[in-house]
């Protein structure tokens, strides 16, 4: 399984390459966004070593690791991406800062589980308990919260 571009209303999604790391630095850079994950900005080289494990994939036959960037008109503004193991997909997704509140979230992330249900697969996600932001997108996208905790988030599926 292959990650292919497509679009929403809009927004386009383009498939990973390790060519998008110097831009995605820049929208990756506010601290900010790794208050629930924890982490920190990616330098433009982590970025790109990051990057080029991701499009290598797994190595694992039975898992598929999904990834694109969100194009909003002429400029990136986030990602989304997917673990594919088996029958199951796990989504993930996160937008810089400076296009919070403008519903791109919820919209890229409806993409892709258009897109990952078009292949038959059933979606799963991991949200921080006070990540209030996520779990709309999550519910946007028809998932629910379950009471299973991996790693001090809740399943949502």
């Amino acid at each position: 399984m292959i990650a292919t571009a497509f679009s929403t209303s809009r927004l386009t999604l383009l498939p990973l390459t390790p060519q998008y790391a110097e831009e995605m630095a820049g929208v990756l850079s506010d601290p900010a966004l790794y208050s629930f994950t924890g982490g920190e900005p990616p330098t433009v080289d982590a970025l790109r070593a990051r990057y080029e494990r991701q499009v290598a994939g797994s190595g694992r036959a039975d898992e598929h690791w999904l990834n694109w960037v969100i194009r909003a008109g002429d400029e990136l503004i986030g990602f989304v991406q997917s673990t594919v193991t088996g029958s199951t997909a796990e989504i993930a997704w996160v937008i810089g800062s400076a296009w919070h509140g403008h519903g791109y979230a919820k919209e890229a992330a409806i993409g892709l589980a258009d897109w990952l249900r078009a292949q038959d697969l059933q979606i799963i996600a991991h949200i921080h308990p006070d990540h209030l932001a996520s779990a709309a997108v999550a519910a946007a996208v028809g998932l629910s919260r379950t009471d299973q905790m991996v790693d001090g988030e809740y399943r949502y599926r």
